[in-house]
């Protein structure tokens, strides 16, 4: 995918950030949306592995090929960084604050005063107090026909801290028309649960999904050492694995209608913003998002 598909994500990417933000049973949010975004609850706590290593022969040695994997020994040559602010929310992005350091990459949420643009791709200027980061991969992926089946892989350490939210996700052009889904997003002060959720609507900006979001409660602290997000897209069902079990299975017309769409996936760390009830600015408590790193694999 060129560099030139980004402005035209840019509405996606701000819309997606609003629409992920409802916590639990909230289903007010200021984005347009005909779907409802009160959120299920998972009745069964999931069991961690503290630092879980993944070993890519548990797909390849069973007909899935890997046709992404950035371990982030290099640059960052795979993925785009936005600038400029999100609506409802508090920071400025700024491609310095996402880097690879020994061997992972850092997303930094970090206190200090910018100017930047009002909003991604706006020509207005403003003054921010917090600066964070939000990339996107330079490569798209798709169930299809001929690849039926996606699995997504990230090795993550959350960052803690009140007005955090850790979220890893992926969305196509005129969002929601070619969907999104929500691999993980964790709020920094809730660190033991993470929700996911998924988009889709036949109009750009009117998302039509009923109960894409849940609430997956884990029995240990997220931000505290290392965990693998697997997420397997299909044509009628997304499934949720962490640290090598299944969480979750998502299934409904909906998720069809994302088959053979085209997205790319996003890390990102806002502050503040929908994801909080009754937010407080003054209780933000900066951190950093730790990725080992992403890798995709298709099957047939």
């Amino acid at each position: 995918m060129k560099t030139s598909i980004f402005p035209a994500l840019i509405l996606g990417c701000l819309l997606s950030l609003a629409l992920n933000s409802c916590k639990k049973l909230q289903s007010s949010i200021n984005a347009p949306s005909n779907g409802t975004n009160t959120a299920a609850i998972n009745p069964v706590t999931a069991a961690t592995v503290c630092n879980y290593t993944f070993n890519d022969t548990t797909l390849t040695n069973h007909a899935w090929t890997k046709v992404f994997d950035d371990s982030f020994t290099g640059d960052l040559s795979k993925w785009y960084a936005y600038t400029g602010g999100v609506t409802n929310e508090v920071m400025c992005n700024e491609p310095a604050n996402a880097q690879i350091v020994n061997g992972e990459l850092q997303i930094a949420a970090l206190k200090q005063n910018v100017t930047g643009p009002t909003t991604i791709g706006s020509s207005t200027q403003q003054n921010f107090s917090y600066t964070s980061a939000s990339i996107v991969s330079n490569q798209q992926f798709s169930a299809n026909p001929s690849t039926p089946k996606v699995r997504i892989v990230a090795r993550v350490q959350i960052a803690a801290g009140y007005g955090l939210t850790s979220v890893f996700d992926s969305y196509g052009q005129n969002w929601p028309t070619n969907g999104q889904i929500n691999f993980f997003q964790v709020e920094g002060n809730d660190t033991k649960e993470y929700s996911t959720n998924y988009y889709y609507g036949t109009q750009p900006t009117v998302n039509t999904v009923v109960g894409g979001q849940q609430y997956n409660p884990v029995d240990a602290d997220l931000s505290s050492c290392y965990h693998v997000y697997m997420t397997e897209w299909s044509q009628n069902t997304i499934k949720y694995y962490l640290d090598g079990k299944l969480v979750e299975t998502k299934s409904g017309a909906d998720i069809t209608q994302l088959f053979n769409k085209q997205e790319v996936i996003s890390l990102s760390l806002p502050i503040g913003g929908l994801y909080y009830n009754n937010f407080v600015p003054a209780n933000i408590q900066v951190g950093t998002m730790h990725v080992s790193y992403v890798k995709v694999f298709t099957s047939n």
